[in-house]
């Protein structure tokens, strides 16, 4: 409405004058005389060239990583130092982690949808989720229900296919695997199958997964809009928005927890270990966390297991739907993990699509050295979170020799340094799985500080096997049943910038039976 509008108006004019005092001065400090012997990364913007830039956020960066390694945009309060250089990115998140973290201003930005959960919180908080997520993660209970569920959801998602192909209907791909992932990761972290995959969702499910998504993106606008506070005060706008997704959120997160927690304590899940319905996390992080008392704190609860459907939702769906994007792009790469599968599964030519999910053993998987490249290579040009940053908990100098001062916010871009020449060589820009082979086939990873897709040091992402272990038996299974391929060759595909690497307007193909 107009009020709004001229309060956006208003809003910039003040920002805009507040940047060219902090420009003023950065020119005049970074000149010389009175900053001394500290060296800062030249300023190549201001904040409010990201909003102009939001559509193609991550290429902006790209732009200017091209020109320098590490760069500074310009913004009140604190200083934002953007860095490509492996060196910096393995001095923040390993060499110096302990004076980089979330911190206040991330927890700020994000808290309403993280809640104190792994992805927001430093410390003893951060200590406590990761030493249980750390030993759930690693037991052979939850790896064999979660390979159940993810051959289950594999072999669903492909008989829908099958009945689209054999309408000869294209489909958005990106729309499938988002259904197929939050059925996943809701089935292995609640214990309760949304089945959105199947159109039979609740109302309830289907609200909650849309508010979620949506929830996503507001927060992301928060790390670029310098005045998002102002807007959450006023209630208008993302922020009005924002805040009634996240009851819808909270409202179905809070009466699966209570109704979850309530069976346990009434005796009904003791098995909850050994039986298969019961080995969700949830029921585990009940077990774990409940006190002597038999006091269940429910809002730690609620931000641990969001935390981890966040983890586990949109980052494998939006990797997978880049890699199928690749495939199509790519259809000799296609041709050969469809091969490859074969192989590996030994299930036979015969094989059903049910049976074939079901051979995708752990050797089997472990034998797709291809697969995994081409994965990899996909998260090289396309990782599920393009931009991640941490504070600055006290002065410090980068090994680039530019100093750092306490509170200023640090980030490094995956998106942009797996397009960087100068860390892939000359080929960067092609799309090459080869590059991650030896020369007898097997896959050889990179350095985690160059191929920053899951993190790395002490928060290096504890569901990277998992992700991989998804992917690979969702992608077999597709390429291993059908051919895929672009419903329009010419049309164009973007990003919508979320935390995510979410493709806009979805992905659309057409799929033919092998």
């Amino acid at each position: 409405d107009g009020n709004s509008r001229v309060l956006s108006v208003l809003l910039a004019a003040a920002g805009l004058a507040v940047l060219a005092i902090c420009w003023y001065l950065s020119v005049v400090l970074g000149r010389g005389g009175v900053a001394g012997a500290k060296r800062y990364p030249p300023a190549v913007g201001t904040v409010f060239h990201q909003v102009y830039h939001l559509r193609r956020l991550h290429d902006y960066y790209t732009d200017l990583f091209r020109e320098h390694m590490t760069f500074r945009l310009l913004s009140p309060g604190r200083g934002q130092i953007y860095t490509s250089d492996p060196a910096v990115v393995e001095h923040i998140l390993k060499t110096n982690f302990s004076n980089y973290g979330k911190g206040e201003s991330n927890y700020e930005n994000t808290s309403d949808l993280f809640g104190d959960g792994i992805f927001a919180v430093d410390g003893d908080k951060w200590k406590q989720q990761r030493k249980i997520a750390s030993y759930d993660f690693s037991t052979r209970a939850l790896r064999d229900f979660s390979g159940g569920v993810f051959n289950k959801n594999a072999a669903k998602l492909a008989h829908i296919v099958s009945d689209n192909a054999a309408a000869k209907q294209p489909m958005d791909f990106q729309a499938l695997l988002m259904k197929a992932t939050m059925d996943s990761i809701f089935t292995i972290a609640f214990g309760l199958d949304l089945n959105t995959l199947s159109g039979e969702a609740a109302d309830e499910g289907s609200r909650f997964a849309a508010a979620f998504d949506d929830a996503s993106e507001f927060i992301l606008l928060r790390f670029v809009n310098a005045f998002w506070k102002v807007s959450r005060f006023l209630n208008v706008g993302a922020e009005a928005a924002l805040r009634h997704r996240i009851k819808v959120v909270d409202e179905f997160a809070y009466k699966h927890i209570r109704a979850r927690a309530d069976e346990m304590s009434a005796g009904k899940a003791h098995d909850a270990v050994t039986n298969e319905s019961k080995c969700d996390l949830l029921s585990r992080f009940i077990q774990a966390t409940t006190s002597d008392s038999g006091e269940v704190d429910y809002k730690y609860l609620r931000d641990i297991i969001m935390n981890i459907v966040i983890a586990g939702k949109d980052t494998t769906a939006g990797a997978l739907a880049r890699f199928l994007y690749m495939m199509c792009k790519h259809p000799e790469v296609q041709e050969k993990i469809s091969e490859e599968a074969r192989e590996a599964a030994d299930a036979g030519e015969a094989a059903s699509i049910d049976d074939f999910s079901q051979s995708l053993t752990d050797e089997a998987l472990n034998k797709m050295h291809y697969l995994h490249a081409a994965l990899t290579e996909t998260l090289r040009v396309y990782p599920s979170v393009p931009l991640d940053n941490k504070e600055c908990f006290s002065d410090d100098v980068l090994p680039n020799g530019f100093s750092v001062g306490k509170g200023d916010m640090v980030f490094y871009a995956p998106y942009a340094m797996g397009r960087m020449e100068r860390l892939w060589g000359e080929d960067a820009q092609v799309f090459r799985p080869e590059r991650w082979l030896d020369e007898h086939g097997v896959f050889q990873p990179e350095s985690p500080f160059k191929f920053t897709a899951f993190q790395a040091g002490p928060r290096i992402c504890l569901g990277k096997e998992f992700a991989y272990w998804q992917m690979k038996i969702f992608a077999a299974v597709l390429l291993r049943f059908f051919v895929l391929a672009l419903r329009d060759k010419d049309a164009s595909v973007n990003y919508r910038t979320m935390i995510t690497l979410y493709i806009e307007q979805g992905l659309h193909l057409t799929a033919v039976a092998r």
